[in-house]
């Protein structure tokens, strides 16, 4: 046979799309031609392929024209993940394997010289797309690539450490020796976070911690430094609920599309993403060529914590308006479109002015010495929009010396994520997701005021100019109150709370 075609999947964002490696030999002066809208690295495969074949003892067709087309030939190719279909496309075209097999197998891994498969990256998104596909086939990885696969349900994923195994596997009748199948890594770090006992005072920021937690809703701190802003963000992840299956799904398939990849350890843990304020916009939300994503999509399922939130760049800030109210962003390119969910939880704290001690003095005796027009010039640095789309915004003010001194008060992490532990199954139970989540059209049915409550919200919103998302986000805080409440029904107690909590930013 002169012609084989071998199953393989490209990367494309978290898509993972098919590719047909078609592999043709034929009589006339030797070469080696590659085509298929492939990157560089995909064009070196040549010269590894060559090198893996001859070092693991088997032949190569010297002598032949060899052509590899990668179809469809409008999808572009990157890294090395075709090295291996490449080399078992041709051992098939010269007849060395049994090419009725290759029909029911998938390939990807990057050849070393020695014929050693090496990992790639993204094999997570592989597996998703393979079970989204429906096809039943097998798909063979490198042995590391392969475990982290292996996380994806109801897949028959084989493992390989060299390209003379996988050959050994295609061998035809009864010289064939069967891949080992693969079985995912089951080392999970086991995470201490800190407690909530340790942050003295600030029992209102406790509460509004508490409430984030349940509710799923984004946060902003507001006070003077040294207030424990940071300790609290910190704190928050030791109160969220385990993650479901999706979710773990989701997140260690775009941490498999990070440069560091997937950590088996950290399998069913929320990441926690912290970049600095000097990060740019491409940093946050993600870009490239092709797009890769960003720090908002590495959190995904988990915490984005945003420090010293007016020093970071405006157009980096804008950019968070809508994954904030989406949960996916979408990034364009020229030639390429990738799409990644950007479901995180944000905690920003910042100061209230230049100086941080606007309002501090009666604690910390030092007075705020900023301009209004200072002060102003400082908070606008947050637009409107992007404020209108932070759930709750509460200030977190300086405690003085003998609270810090004193003795532990509240209640621990534990006690506190119980109650956020019961919040998030209501809401599992009554709508399948959390109330941060809820489309405007679902309030409705899922968020039911009592008659008091509704007139107090409808008040609120007319006499503090609200817009139509303020209303809903102060409704969904509203609901969370009343979900740790226990209450079915929203009362005007749980709205009154909500309202505390879109009070905006202190001016004096």
């Amino acid at each position: 046979m002169t012609l084989a075609v071998v199953h393989s999947r490209a990367l494309d964002g978290l898509q993972a799309p098919e590719v047909q490696v078609e592999v043709h030999l034929a009589n006339g002066l030797p070469s080696f031609t590659l085509v298929g809208l492939a990157d560089t690295e995909v064009k070196e495969a040549r010269e590894r392929v060559r090198a893996a074949l001859q070092s693991s003892g088997l032949a190569f067709p010297n002598n032949r024209r060899i052509t590899v087309n990668l179809a469809p030939a409008d999808l572009p190719k990157e890294s090395g993940r075709f090295d291996l279909p490449i080399a078992i496309g041709i051992l098939a075209a010269a007849g060395e394997i049994d090419a009725a097999l290759l029909e029911r197998h998938e390939f990807a891994g990057e050849l070393s010289l020695a014929g050693e498969l090496r990992p790639v990256r993204g094999a997570l998104a592989l597996g998703l797309a393979q079970r989204r596909s429906g096809t039943g086939r097998t798909l063979v990885l490198p042995e590391r690539s392969a475990a982290e696969a292996a996380r994806v349900p109801d897949l028959d994923i084989r493992a390989a450490k060299h390209l003379l195994d996988v050959v050994q596997a295609l061998r035809p009748g009864d010289d064939a020796v069967p891949l080992p199948r693969a079985r995912p890594s089951e080392d999970t770090l086991l995470v201490q976070h800190p407690d909530l006992l340790d942050v003295r005072g600030q029992s209102a920021a406790k509460r509004v911690l508490e409430i984030a937690a349940a509710g799923a809703h984004s946060l902003l701190m507001i006070g003077p430094p040294g207030t424990g802003k940071s300790m609290l963000a910190q704190r928050l992840p030791g109160l969220l609920p385990p993650m479901s299956d999706d979710e773990a799904l989701g997140s260690a398939a775009l941490q498999s599309l990070a440069p560091r990849g997937f950590d088996p350890s950290h399998w069913r843990v929320r990441q926690v993403r912290s970049p600095h304020h000097t990060s740019s916009a491409i940093a946050l939300v993600g870009g490239g060529s092709p797009p890769k994503p960003g720090e908002i999509s590495l959190a995904h399922a988990g915490v984005l914590f945003l420090d010293e939130l007016p020093e970071f760049p405006r157009s980096a800030l804008e950019a968070l308006r809508e994954p904030l109210e989406t949960g996916k962003v979408t990034i364009s390119r020229a030639g390429r479109q990738a799409a990644y969910p950007a479901r995180f939880q944000l905690v920003a704290a910042m100061n209230p002015c230049p100086c941080g001690f606007l309002g501090a003095f009666a604690a910390t005796g030092r007075d705020c010495r900023c301009t209004p027009d200072a002060v102003a010039r400082y908070q606008g640095r947050l637009s409107g929009p992007l404020l209108d789309r932070i759930d709750l915004q509460v200030e977190v003010p300086a405690v003085k010396a003998d609270e810090l001194l004193g003795q532990p008060d509240g209640e621990s992490s534990a006690a506190v994520a119980a109650r956020v532990a019961e919040a998030r199954e209501r809401q599992r139970l009554r709508q399948g997701k959390a109330n941060a989540e809820l489309e405007a059209g679902e309030l409705a049915q899922h968020a039911v005021l009592e008659a008091a409550a509704d007139q107090l919200l409808r008040t609120a919103a007319q006499r503090l100019g609200w817009s139509g998302r303020s209303l809903h986000r102060a409704l969904k805080v509203a609901r969370t109150v009343a979900d740790l409440a226990g209450s079915e029904r929203i009362a005007s107690q749980h709205v009154a709370e909500a309202l505390q909590y879109r009070r905006g930013l202190p001016t004096g």
